[in-house]
């Protein structure tokens, strides 16, 4: 009794699993929509109802666990019920075009709208195509779940009603038909199968609430079997389904192998989980005690909402009384001073004051008495007539500067709100950059709530030994492996992160904090690390530079060549086949030993530049050979280029690209070399090659060009003797050669016509007076998979 009650127990647990998303009850007649979802097909059908559709014809009543009358839900209740003809087996009904509508006076010529149904767990409308619910097959197995679930609770047999039998006068069913999938008492099991007819050679059942096809056959091909899978529609398909074009290729495998695929992961899972059992006790604690919080943390936000609301009203009530404070003293200063003017006015009428002592002042006869008498009386009768001819009021009656303009802070109030934490915040990819430190610069969208400082976060992808990134269950041990790392409170929009590993790729994000915690994580970016140490060096100048072609910058990172006199005095003999000369400058550094990489930006707008490598003393033995632009040492036709004759065999001296006018030219195949012991790419860096009509072609024998990237990298490893160019920016190779490394060599750049160069800034220079940011691992947990 106790296993029994333990069994009942656990089926009781499991109820959730088995209540509708429409009606939150108990399912009856699910069918499954195509994102795996099942609901009740009298709720889809109202669902679709409630959407716009036209009422489609109702199948009969459900011949399921909630078939009998006691267990009919409200729902159905309303519903009419059908007639007695319309008794006709569910998936037939299903398959002859339920779910199928056609607006009213629509023509049947018309291909009918797919049907959208709003599912409530995911979220949003699914798609159910032009058949609508036609397509969806019954969940016969949750059907039988339901049934085993409601004989367990009830422990046990449930009895099973006639289905026709008018109520209430109901009997229990005593026979079952599996043709008619129904269940009957003995009158009516006669009634409707009658001796002699078609009928009467149905099959015989027990009773039961539940009856189940032998097996389950194709919506659209009748009594086709549905023998295949397609992994990319997840759809069952019968063999007539399989040769549609829809499914062309298409991963379709049979259902016996989608069957023991699908078991076999849902084992290991459930596996997974039990073995973890001590993890969800440990995260239910943690949700227990987050909720308990929540209700602490309500009362506490709720009573900080009222005190701040009354600190509100008791400033506005401070304020109030002193501002009518205010009003009141300028209300009596200026009663006082019209007051006053009113009083004067007053005493110049005829018979009062001012006016009646001048009349007796002038009945005086003695003139010493009158004149000492009469100054003072002059003086405030001057007043006065200065007084009558430019009358105005002592003091401005209105009070108009008074009134208050509350119109800004009435918005305030009005958008009082709680404070938000900071939106996710936009990455900018053009200032972001991996150079000798990653470089990482972000902004706030502009609807954001301010921010107080920032959390950047990172960490190294994890990439299988074959190549490739990792995925799935192998995917997240990698990425714990690695572990995420943190620069927290970086108080700008910008973060350096340091001592991180050569030719790998990050990842990094960054989320805002303020009063309110943590926003959202902005969107993850990934940054490839160059493949060698960064070399720093500057443009030498100490190289007898033509001032007049060649200028560099003070701080000898930037050169920029203008084309001077010498470059248009020869301009008439480049009618005539002639080579035009290159200006030559290189690093002030000379690599012995090791790899290295550096990274540069051509202008755009530059007619030809050179980047590349090439032996120190080469570079000086031919900067040292005349400058002159037409110098027959360069005809074409000579076969010359510097005098020298190098082996076949030996690698060039130089390596070099060439860019111009916003392309890039890139040779086919690794470097080769003519007879001048010059790569065929670009030449000698004092000869350039044949220009013709100033454009360089999209596509030759020897090469392509594409678009100019925005920073170039070159990678020389010295003792391979092999030098790698880069697109920087994403750091994809974009072509390889060899180089002649039995002695140093320098970095070189060649300047054909105008053009500028600008050596990459060390990331460490730039942000040399940002003050450092405290950095962490983040910890986390992994449980083993394969328990």
């Amino acid at each position: 009794m106790d296993a029994l009650v333990r069994i009942s127990s656990n089926m009781k647990s499991m109820e959730r699993e088995l209540h509708c998303p429409v009606c939150k009850e108990i399912v009856k007649q699910p069918v499954v929509l195509p994102c795996q979802h099942s609901v009740c097909l009298m709720c889809a059908s109202e669902v679709l109802v409630q959407n716009g559709y036209p009422p489609p014809e109702l199948p009969p009543e459900p011949n399921s666990p909630a078939s009998t009358p006691n267990t009919r839900s409200p729902h159905q209740a309303r519903r009419p019920m059908p007639s007695k003809a319309d008794h006709r087996p569910i998936d037939r009904v299903l398959r002859s075009g339920f779910g199928t509508y056609l607006s009213p006076g629509r023509r049947r010529k018309e291909p009918p709208h797919a049907m959208l149904f709003p599912c409530p767990p995911c979220g949003r409308e699914v798609e159910l195509g032009e058949k609508g619910l036609t397509d969806c097959l019954r969940n016969l197995t949750l059907e039988r779940i339901v049934e085993r679930y409601r004989h367990t609770v009830s422990l046990g047999s449930v009895a099973v009603m006639c289905q026709f039998c008018k109520p209430p006068q109901s009997l229990e069913a005593t026979k079952g038909c599996a043709d008619c999938r129904a269940s009957f008492c003995n009158e009516c099991f006669k009634l409707y199968h009658p001796w002699g007819t078609p009928r009467a050679q149905h099959e015989h059942v027990q009773p039961t609430l539940n009856f189940r096809p032998k097996v389950l056959s194709c919506p659209e091909h009748d009594q086709e079997r549905l023998h295949f899978y397609c992994r990319t529609c997840q759809r069952l398909l019968c063999p007539l389904c399989k040769l549609r074009r829809v499914h062309a290729g298409h991963k379709v495998a049979p259902v016996a192998q989608a069957y023991q695929t699908l078991k076999d992961k849902i084992t290991k899972e459930m596996n997974y989980v039990l073995a973890n059992q001590e993890t969800v006790l440990g995260q239910i604690t943690q949700l227990e005690s987050a909720i308990t919080q929540t209700e602490a943390n309500s009362v506490a936000a709720r009573e900080q909402l009222s005190q701040s609301v009354r600190d509100l009203t008791a400033l506005l009530a401070e304020r109030h009384a002193s501002l009518t404070e205010a009003l009141e003293r300028a209300r009596q200063k200026r009663g006082e001073a019209l007051a006053g003017q009113v009083a004067e006015r007053r005493s110049l009428l005829e018979h009062a004051g001012l006016m009646a002592f001048s009349q007796e002042l002038l009945k005086e006869t003695d003139p010493p008495c009158f004149v000492q008498a009469a100054r003072q009386t002059h003086s405030r009768l001057s007043t006065s007539i200065e007084g009558l001819q430019c009358f105005s009021l002592a003091a401005d009656p209105s009070f108009r500067h008074f009134q208050l303009d509350v119109s800004k802070e009435l918005k305030l109030l009005t958008d009082l709100q709680f404070i938000q934490a900071p939106l996710a915040p936009v990455i900018d990819t053009q200032k972001t950059l991996a150079y000798d430190q990653l470089f990482l610069c972000w902004r706030l969208p502009q609807e954001s709530a301010p921010a107080w400082h920032f959390s950047v976060e990172f960490r190294r992808r994890g990439v299988v030994p074959g190549g490739g990134a990792r995925g799935g269950i192998q995917g997240r041990l990698a990425a714990a492996r690695w572990g995420w790392q943190r620069l927290e409170e970086v108080g700008g929009t910008s973060a350096v992160i340091d001592r991180l590993e050569m030719d790998s790729v990050y990842v990094l994000r960054v989320r805002g904090c303020n009063k309110a915690g943590f926003g959202e994580y902005s969107e993850e970016v990934y940054l490839h690390t160059p493949p060698a140490p960064v070399l720093n060096f500057y443009l030498d100048s100490r190289w007898g530079l033509h001032a007049d072609r060649l200028v560099v910058s003070k701080e000898q990172r930037c050169a920029r060549s203008v084309p001077g006199l010498s470059l248009l005095q020869a301009a008439d003999l480049a009618l005539t086949s002639c080579h035009l000369t290159s200006d030559l400058l290189v690093g002030d550094v000379a690599i012995t030993q090791g790899r290295h990489y550096w990274a540069c930006s051509v202008e755009p707008g530059s007619y030809l530049v050179k980047v590349g490598v090439g032996l120190e003393a080469k570079l000086q033995e031919w900067f040292h050979l005349p400058q002159d632009m037409a110098s027959p040492r360069y005809d074409p036709d000579s076969g010359h280029d510097s005098g020298a004759e190098d082996s076949l065999d030996s690698p060039p001296p130089f390596s070099f690209l060439t860019m111009g006018m916003g392309k890039i030219f890139l040779p086919h195949g690794p470097n080769h070399h003519n007879n001048h012991g010059c790569p065929a790419n670009g030449t000698s860096p004092r000869r350039s090659p044949t220009i013709s009509n100033g454009n360089i072609p999209a596509s030759s024998p020897t090469g392509l060009t594409y678009p100019l990237p925005p920073r170039l990298g070159v990678c020389l490893d010295f003792e391979k003797g092999r030098v790698t160019f880069y697109d920087a920016h994403s750091l994809r190779p974009l072509w390889e050669g060899p180089v002649d490394c039995s002695g140093p060599v320098c970095p070189a750049f060649c300047f054909i016509g105008g053009g500028a160069l600008q050596l990459q800034e060390l990331v460490a220079n730039r942000m040399a007076d940002q003050t450092p940011v405290r950095r962490v691992t983040i910890q986390s947990r992994v449980t083993n998979l394969n328990n």
